[in-house]
């Protein structure tokens, strides 16, 4: 945590991806990504969920311990999922402890603000290291919908708010995802720690991506406006699994 504090004192950029399994979490590693980030994304991303809501902690312990055997020299950072930090303090603490007992994570991440705030400074007095998440928070969805946060004075004043309160409460970073970029400007500007904007502009102190997004891993996904797409990975699957078929088809493999 002291690396990112000053990383961002410095005004060096801080990255950030998704990976759910050993050898994503291998290949992000080597790459030389800061923080590897085992979403609850990974309830749309690998197991086809319809949301995030329906992630489990068993589902969270089982693709964190994964990806912790791929996490050399990256910060291993965990999701922490629906519901199993939002009735009490005393099971917030409880299960961010499984996730890094159990599931080998060096760091927890849950949403909320002010409200919030309370549970992660008892996670964080029991000596767990926590990343918050405010904007938009796609645990949230169906008391929201999917909108940018902060977006006339009011709301903006709030979601500001949010930020100092996660920031008194002990949090290193926090996630600023789907606010305007000038809110995220004035936030980061505001907080000691460091913010880690996804669709939330280019002046927050570090980006997160979903690595899927990233590498183009399913061809007919709809490319969100704030993804860039560095390769695209799943035409390349496709060419090879279909060059295998006709392969074996064929009777040209094997040889």
């Amino acid at each position: 945590m002291p690396k990112l504090l000053a990383r961002k004192g410095a005004g060096e950029k801080i990255t950030m991806l998704t990976a759910y399994d050993f050898p994503t979490a291998q290949l992000v590693d080597e790459a030389g990504i800061d923080i590897v980030f085992v979403g609850d994304s990974l309830g749309r991303e690998e197991l086809g969920y319809a949301d995030t809501i329906e992630v489990t902690m068993e589902d969270m312990l089982h693709h964190c311990r994964a990806a912790s055997r791929g996490t050399r020299s990256s910060l291993l950072l965990v999701d922490m999922p629906f519901l199993s930090y939002q009735i009490s303090p005393e099971e917030a603490v409880r299960n961010a402890g499984r996730l890094l007992q159990e599931g080998h994570a060096n760091a927890v991440k849950l949403e909320g603000g002010t409200s919030i705030a309370p549970t992660i400074r008892r996670i964080v007095d029991a000596g767990i290291p926590v990343m918050g998440h405010i904007g938009f928070q796609p645990q949230s969805v169906n008391l929201t919908g999917i909108a940018k946060q902060g977006k006339d004075e009011e709301s903006a004043a709030r979601v500001l708010e949010d930020a100092l309160a996660v920031e008194e409460a002990g949090a290193f970073a926090v996630v600023l995802e789907l606010v305007p970029f000038d809110l995220a400007a004035r936030i980061t500007e505001a907080l000691k720690i460091p913010t880690i904007g996804i669709a939330a502009g280019p002046h927050c102190d570090g980006q997160v991506l979903v690595i899927s997004d990233l590498i183009g891993l399913r061809p007919n996904a709809r490319v969100l406006k704030h993804v860039k797409q560095y390769a695209h990975i799943g035409e390349d699957i496709e060419r090879a699994l279909r060059a295998f078929k006709d392969d074996v088809v064929a009777g040209r493999y094997p040889e």
